[in-house]
């Protein structure tokens, strides 16, 4: 009789273990952080690599994902399309099934196109990607795709909430348009104009110019050129270096003109700024750390202390809070199970109540528009760049005026 018990007895243990193992089951979740980590953009793709890190910490000691953590790991792309690829590869290749970018539209379009791609050719080994601040509007559009998440607000929302406040204002009367010859400066070209029109009939465009990303050295001629075209305001969506030196190049030749930007809070534009910007530089973006309540004051201090260097990537957190919803609603850490989970998710991040929109995976959240201005320890505590200078909030746009419509025609997979 013992040939028959043991068997029966080994099977019985084996099914125990079995039925147990999900609820002691943790996993190390890796997402693979292809960004710029060399070059004129380095800056900040570290602040967005320490910037996932910290919020990841966080998230693993609160257990946001129950028993599983989270870790960033950086994969360096050197801010060109044809190596995200390559580092891409090497991500899948070493088994991540997660991605993060966000650092250039044309990345972006170059990684979506290459997942869809793997996706397709590999059922079982899918990969997700979430996009933390590549937003040309196209993303999520007609380039759309089930397997990408955007946690920014796309161009048009950011020009719609801009071109609000900036109709307000009775005093622009001629305005100059600059950006970086890529996807993401034509898209704000194009939306500048086009609102403006719509909004405010009377401002003249006295200027628009394209120049190469992350090649210009010296903005001075383009600046000569906005002052000579007699601009009381300048729109721009250019971002790191191409930002600082446009800025630092604005401060030397003394131009009066009002800045409004897209990324006046990443790295190296505030100490290019300097007092020169106070009240005349301006941007819009998913949060203001000198928000209404101080909301995520505890994380910018932390981050400084540990980092040296100030937090702004807001939607670092949204993207590892809504993952770490997202893990805990599908109980799984399968891609796929992942991605239908968080469809529709709605949540709240440092800006207020989020939601990621089912039809097209494009965020819908508040917005800030805010000026540069001496810090007051009232309503402008934080500095950034240890420049006595910080951002004070305008207005805080609600999701509803921002949002604009999508022509998204999503392909989904089947459930698992």
């Amino acid at each position: 009789m013992q040939p028959t018990i043991r068997p029966l007895f080994l099977a019985l243990s084996a099914a125990a273990v079995m039925t147990a193992a999900p609820a002691a089951f943790a996993e190390n979740v890796r997402v693979a952080m292809i960004e710029t980590m060399s070059g004129a953009f380095a800056p900040i793709g570290a602040n967005q690599l320490h910037s996932y890190q910290l919020i990841s910490e966080m998230a693993n000691k609160q257990k946001w994902a129950g028993n599983h953590t989270l870790e960033f790991v950086p994969f360096d792309n050197k801010g060109s399309p044809q190596e995200s690829l390559t580092q891409l590869k090497a991500a899948i290749d070493q088994g991540f099934r997660f991605i993060a970018q966000g650092n250039s539209s044309a990345v972006a379009m170059a990684l979506i196109d290459a997942i869809n791609k793997h996706n397709e050719r590999n059922p079982g080994k899918e990969v997700v990607f979430f996009n933390h601040s590549a937003i040309d509007p196209d993303l999520t559009n007609s380039k759309c795709s089930f397997w990408h998440f955007r946690f920014d607000a796309n161009s048009d929302m950011k020009m719609e909430a801009l071109t609000t406040e900036m109709a307000k204002n009775k005093d622009i009367k001629k305005v100059y348009i600059i950006g970086q010859n890529y996807s993401h400066g034509h898209q704000v070209t194009r939306a500048a104009k086009e609102m403006l029109k719509r909004k405010r009939p009377d401002v003249q465009i006295v200027g628009d110019d394209l120049h190469p990303i992350a090649q210009v050295k010296d903005f001075a001629p383009y600046v000569a050129k906005i002052k000579a075209s007699g601009a009381d305001s300048v729109i721009t969506g250019n971002w790191g270096a191409d930002l600082a030196l446009l800025i630092k190049a604005a401060k030397d030749a003394d131009l009066k003109a009002n800045f409004y930007t897209y990324y006046g809070s990443t790295s190296g534009v505030p100490t290019a700024m300097g007092a020169a910007g106070a009240d005349r530089v301006k941007y819009v973006g998913l949060w203001n750390v000198n928000n209404e309540n101080y909301d995520g004051k505890d994380i910018v201090e932390n981050f400084k202390k540990k980092y040296k260097d100030d937090f702004y990537v807001m939607q670092t957190f949204s993207v590892v809070e809504m993952l770490s919803q997202a893990i805990k609603k599908s109980k799984s850490t399968d891609p796929v199970k992942v991605a239908f989970a968080m469809e529709g998710m709605k949540t709240k991040s440092l800006n207020g109540d989020i939601e990621m929109r089912a039809t097209d995976h494009q965020m819908l959240q508040p917005l800030y528009i805010a000026t540069w201005v001496k810090t007051n320890n009232k309503d402008v505590r934080f500095d950034q760049e240890n420049t006595g200078y910080g951002w004070k909030t305008d207005v805080k746009v609600p999701a509803y005026i921002a949002s604009q419509p999508t022509s998204c025609q999503m392909k989904r997979p089947a459930k698992r």
